[in-house]
């Protein structure tokens, strides 16, 4: 098969341009799959960031925290250009292999379009997807010189993924020295609620939602739903992994115990199995994984802020940024728990030593067996049972003052 390298100019010149490709039938299929797959996925973006811009005006960036408008709908501007020119380049190439893009597909951006911090939190998923499906893709396509242009489109789509990093006011614009690559059902897992109305030929692993409400953070006990997992499902069984960037395989922790720990910066795809053990961060060797039952889904967990994000975007207002429900304990507590799950498959991590305070949005102020308003009534180091909120189970307090 041979790819053009006048395809790589259609970025400038009208596509009509880019050669026609040679290649055997069966080698075209494969790599017609993905640039018909790729395809779509640019149409998603382009067609999200069209419908932000058209829908929000300069008072719904500055309500969102911006210090000026033009600093976020410039940047959104330029990155729809881009993923335009991305669809419209991949189109003239399926053409010239004697194929077609699939035209059919509708989307719904209603959910996320909700206010410019809904969308502004939802591009940084979308965007960082589209880093993950290039890098994912590169074990499918069989041509190098395909791979080379679509190469060329996965830096370009990591320069918007750290754009919309400083753009979230919260984030680190380069969270990690290592990207994470998903396998087409990976991907659709998190795309595939956007689309409808067309077959992309492809299986997509059943949605995964995280249902905490207001900020995920290092220590937040997550809570999900998803088709795979009703009311007949064992959860008691089942495990939740988190996967991120340069780490060889996910960290895998109970379901009912997933807590984030206080390594992970960024992005990090969670998952949910059948069993604990850990998936592999290598799409090639994830793709035969026969234990995942939901997910991917993406979340950004922001534990260190930039100076530069801080200058663009100050907190604002709107849903991505409302008041916590969620529950956190300490940092000492969440490892103990990670290294509990990780190290054998009975690990429960609700009867983890907590080497710290267990704290929860809107808990009780008082002790279930130490009153906090009297000063002179010391903790115990060996009370066993649950906190004040009564979801995590405490085996041993540690010695904490009594003021």
């Amino acid at each position: 098969m041979r790819f053009s390298t006048s395809t790589i100019l259609a970025l400038a010149v009208p596509a009509a341009y880019a050669a026609p490709l040679r290649t055997t039938a069966k080698r075209a299929a494969i790599d017609i799959t993905v640039l018909q797959f790729a395809n779509v996925l640019e149409q998603l973006e382009s067609q999200f960031y069209s419908a932000g811009l058209q829908k929000f005006q300069d008072s719904d960036f500055a309500a969102a925290g911006f210090t000026a408008s033009t600093i976020a709908t410039q940047q959104i501007t330029n990155i729809q250009s881009d993923e335009a020119t991305h669809a419209s380049v991949l189109e003239a190439e399926l053409t010239n292999l004697g194929a077609s893009a699939i035209s059919t597909c509708t989307f719904n951006f209603d959910s996320a379009l909700t206010d410019v911090a809904t969308m502004a939190a939802t591009a940084r998923v979308v965007e960082n997807l589209g880093v993950s499906a290039y890098l994912g893709a590169a074990s499918l396509l069989t041509d190098p010189q395909l791979l080379e242009a679509a190469g060329s489109i996965l830096t370009v789509e990591a320069r918007h993924q750290t754009i919309l990093n400083v753009l979230s006011g919260t984030g680190t614009a380069i969270p990690s020295a290592f990207d994470l690559a998903l396998t087409p059902s990976e991907v659709l897992a998190i795309a595939s609620p956007f689309i409808s109305g067309c077959d992309l030929g492809l299986p997509a692993n059943p949605t995964l939602t995280v249902t905490n409400t207001g900020t995920v953070s290092q220590g937040t006990s997550l809570t999900f739903q998803s088709s795979a997992i009703n009311s007949s499902v064992d959860t008691s069984s089942l495990s939740c992994q988190m996967m991120v960037g340069g780490n060889p395989i996910a960290i895998s922790l109970p379901y009912n115990q997933c807590i984030v720990p206080n390594t992970v910066n960024g992005p990090v795809a969670i998952y949910i199995t059948s069993d604990n053990n850990p998936l592999q961060n290598n799409v090639v060797n994830r793709a035969s994984a026969n234990n995942v039952l939901a997910g991917p889904t993406m979340a950004f967990i922001d534990a260190q802020p930039e100076s530069l994000g801080q200058m663009v975007r100050n907190s604002g207002s709107g849903s991505a940024a409302g008041s916590s429900s969620t529950t956190t304990i300490s940092p000492d507590a969440a490892q103990s728990i990670i290294a509990s799950g990780s190290s054998t498959a009975t690990a429960s991590a609700a009867t983890s030593t907590a080497s710290g305070s267990v704290s929860s949005t809107n808990s009780s102020a008082s002790n279930s067996v130490n009153d906090a308003s009297d000063p002179s009534a010391p903790f115990r180091d060996d009370f066993t049972g649950l906190s004040p909120k009564g979801d995590i189970l405490v085996n041993g307090w540690t010695n904490i003052p009594s003021n």
